[in-house]
This record gives C-alpha cells, sequence and structure tokens, in this order.
C-alpha cells in the first residue's frame, strides 16, 4: 500500500492541516491503529475522504498522531503538507 505518512505531536486547542493538490484520503490516527492500519487492518481514524484543501482536522485529545494520506488504492501521486496549529 502507498501512502504519506507524517507524525505529529498535538496540543490542546490544536488542529491538524493538510494541504492537498487534489482529492485524497486523510486519516489521523493514534499508534494501535496507524498499526493495524499498516497491516491492512479494521482501524479508527477521524478524517475521510477530502475533496477540498485544507482539511483542518481536530483530534479528540493532545498526543501523537499520524497522519496517513493515500489514494484509496488508485494508481497516481498526491502532494500533501502537514502542520499542526
Amino acid at each position: 500500500m502507498n501512502f504519506l505518512h507524517s507524525e505529529v505531536q498535538v496540543g490542546p486547542g490544536q488542529a491538524i492541516v493538510v494541504q492537498l493538490d487534489h482529492a485524497a484520503n486523510v486519516q489521523v490516527m493514534d499508534d494501535s491503529d496507524f498499526h493495524r492500519y499498516q497491516q491492512g487492518q479494521e482501524h479508527r481514524y477521524f478524517g475521510g475522504l477530502v475533496k477540498r484543501s485544507p482539511a483542518v482536522i481536530r483530534p479528540p485529545h493532545s498526543g501523537r498522531w499520524h497522519v496517513a494520506i493515500d489514494l484509496g488504492g488508485y494508481s497516481g501521486q498526491v502532494r500533501a503538507s502537514v502542520a499542526v496549529q
């Protein structure tokens, strides 16, 4: 599976902001769900299909989060940037 990956530290009241050059799946996960994602297993995430950039995702609590960006199995490439604000 091809995907872009970023790991971010999010503080209280902060959001993850993802800029995309075209539509893609953006999934924000904790460590255990990211591991399941990598294994192709069922996992929980925040986000989903983003058709309009930027995507602003507010995790439910502070901490370390994984951001995975993929095209849902379709061919092609996506460029993205991930920031915390």
